[in-house]
């Protein structure tokens, strides 16, 4: 605005590591408490740095009778938790630590595992209306920062993103607040069509843009190619978690994107 990999059947006997095969027969292991992690794509822990990828050496998990247990968590609690990563980091847009990164997606990913609507783009109406960004992998650093006058000279204001359902159509709006002698507040709103490409992608299609007010555009002119590419939302996106209030997407770039439910009127979103 990624793709869950169906894994080979683990053989039951390595299903076990080898230093707990000998396990005395009067005591009780719960099931999948102990899973291999050859072929499957895992985290260490939540709060660490999570290696990702596929893995050669065992994995033990331990089965609690607790409600912090990942697998019994609701989406409301991981959301709640999802919420409290997200505080202080302004959305991502100008990076975040790699600990902290890789909180945020492995919450993302457990959220994705229970995602209430496998099949968004044969519910659209769910997605349509005005939607915030909380979270995006799409970041704004070094040089690119400072040409776009965005360390001191202007600050970001809210992302917002108007779905029409009916139409096949999808306006963003970046939200800018400029400081000086003259303060002003200014949006960039980009225009793209989308198309059904499976149950759960859509293809998307840049089709134009603007800047207002015009001393904005006077602030950009020089960068403005370099302000869309970052922005530009064409190629295809994956809805990966759909419920009544937040939406989690992945793009053909790699990037995840976090959006809420916003009571923003719509029409104020698109004007």
């Amino acid at each position: 605005m990624g793709t869950m990999l169906a894994q080979p059947p683990i053989p039951a006997f390595h299903a076990i590591p080898p230093m707990l095969r000998n396990r005395p027969t009067n005591m009780a292991v719960a099931p999948h408490s102990f899973l291999s992690a050859t072929h499957q794509w895992s985290q260490s822990t939540r709060f660490g740095q999570c290696p990702f990828g596929f893995r050669t050496t065992y994995t033990v998990r331990v089965a609690e009778q607790s409600s912090s247990l990942i697998g019994d968590e609701t989406p409301t609690e991981i959301k709640t938790e999802l919420y409290q990563a997200l505080e202080g980091i302004n959305r991502g847009i100008f990076g975040v630590p790699s600990a902290k990164k890789a909180e945020i997606e492995a919450l993302v990913k457990q959220l994705e595992s229970q995602n209430p609507t496998p099949d968004p783009i044969l519910n659209l109406e769910k997605m349509g209306g005005c939607w915030k960004l909380v979270y995006s992998t799409i970041t704004i650093l070094g040089s690119k920062r400072t040409k776009l006058g965005l360390r001191d000279f202007i600050s970001l204001g809210d992302f917002l993103q108007n779905i029409n359902v009916a139409e096949g159509q999808a306006v963003n709006v970046i939200k800018f607040d400029v400081r000086g002698l003259n303060l002003f507040n200014g949006r960039l709103t980009i225009e793209a069509s989308f198309k059904q490409a499976s149950k759960s992608r859509v293809d998307i299609k840049y089709d134009n843009s603007t800047i207002t007010p015009v001393q904005l555009m006077n602030v950009f002119r020089k960068n403005y190619h370099l302000l869309l590419g970052i922005f530009n939302p064409e190629g295809w996106l994956e809805i990966t978690y759909l419920d009544e209030t937040m939406r989690i997407g992945r793009d053909d770039k790699g990037n995840i994107f976090i959006l809420e439910r916003s009571n923003e009127n719509s029409l104020q979103a698109s004007s």
